[in-house]
């Protein structure tokens, strides 16, 4: 087989880049999986029970880039949906992230208005502030406010799901889920949130339902090297895997994720209930809240932090600290070496959290300033 592009992983990046090389060069691309499906982490399917489910924990999305929203409404219909998060403090389940909804709800009407008082006074009103920064605040209240916060809704989450304390990893993890100075209970307040329609599978079945385009699933790239003809490659796998772990293995955080379906309509008043504090899972999603369907029963799936085991589980998160970006650096320096032969991108390739849409971004702009450029 001969081919101009071989991409390896049919992700968001794997996929968007896919597609733009069959549809805007003309090019035909060879894009192999090892997994027994497109869509990567985002992958969906139908239940037994006629659930749509999200194989690997909930993808919710959402995005300010009104390129990517444009690219992908090439490929499905939309339905608005604004994703809402509780969390069990204190007995009680409260909006998260932290706002002014969720003061009111844990403490005195009195005291929740001072500490409003001192939260717009210090920050402002809409602002949202890391619980990093707002523990270094002098005033005894916000300072205790901060403490509160961080002891109840932080800090045995971020174990859980890290196995690590909030100020031992990067800013931007707990920068993620910050003390939102408002009333708005959404997650996300980005100006489009939307779930496909269809779900995310179809979504990408359509991305790639192209004649220059060829798939090869739960198949490993190297086993197709000696029997494929390319000019170039792009690679969206782990970066470290690509070298053969020429510097040892990069460390990533991996999940479990337990599917029950309960014999009644609704389980949940919202998407996902956070657990920070009790149990040994962080918490659990509704399906049919992201899908909009109407079914007696429905499916909910349970996350388990895990640690990742190379060959056993996937690598979902990588670990943003100092010493991972300088061992991730070790690995940059091999991929320099190569001179553009093999482009790199992608959450693994990059050891970068992306939400979905800054993957569909990078792949996006790597098209633009690498692919087409040559």
């Amino acid at each position: 087989m001969k081919v101009d592009w071989l991409i390896v992983g049919a992700g968001f990046t794997g996929a968007t880049l896919a597609e733009r090389i069959a549809s805007q060069l003309n090019q035909k691309v060879l894009l192999v999986d090892r997994r027994d499906h497109v869509g990567g982490n985002a992958y969906d399917y139908y239940n037994e029970h006629g659930v749509l489910c999200h194989r690997y924990g909930p993808h919710i999305f959402h995005t300010n880039a009104k390129t990517v929203w444009d690219y992908l409404s090439q490929f499905t219909e939309w339905r608005p949906y604004y994703h809402h998060v509780l969390a069990h403090v204190d007995g009680r389940a409260v909006p998260v992230p932290f706002n002014l909804n969720t003061l009111y709800t844990l403490f005195p009407p009195r005291y929740a208005a001072k500490l409003e008082e001192l939260l717009t006074g210090e920050y402002g009103f809409n602002v949202k502030v890391p619980i990093l920064k707002m523990r270094e605040s002098t005033n005894g209240d916000l300072a205790g406010l901060a403490d509160y916060i961080y002891k109840n809704v932080f800090l045995h989450y971020t174990r859980k799901q890290w196995e690590l304390d909030p100020d031992q990893l990067d800013p931007s993890v707990t920068g993620r889920v910050p003390v939102y100075i408002s009333r708005d209970d959404r997650y996300f307040q980005d100006r489009y949130q939307a779930m496909p329609l269809l779900g995310y599978t179809e979504m990408f079945r359509r991305m790639l339902a192209h004649p220059n385009i060829r798939i090869l699933l739960q198949t490993d790239y190297r086993e197709v090297l000696d029997g494929v003809k390319f000019n170039r490659m792009i690679y969206t796998g782990p970066l470290d895997s690509y070298f053969d772990y020429l510097h040892g293995h990069l460390p990533y955080r991996s999940l479990r994720f337990e599917f029950q379906t309960r014999d009644t309509e609704w389980q949940q008043a919202v998407g996902t209930v956070n657990y920070p504090n009790e149990y040994d899972f962080t918490r659990i999603t509704e399906q049919k809240h992201l899908t909009g369907q109407k079914l007696a029963k429905t499916t909910l799936v349970v996350e388990y932090p895990q640690i990742y085991r190379p060959g056993e589980n996937e690598a979902y998160y990588p670990i943003p600290r100092p010493e991972n970006r300088d061992h991730y650096a070790k690995y940059e320096s091999e991929a320099a070496k190569l001179n553009g032969s093999v482009l790199f991108a992608g959450r693994l390739a990059d050891y970068k959290y992306y939400n979905m849409d800054q993957a569909c971004a990078r792949a996006l702009k790597l098209f633009a300033t690498e692919v087409v450029r040559g």
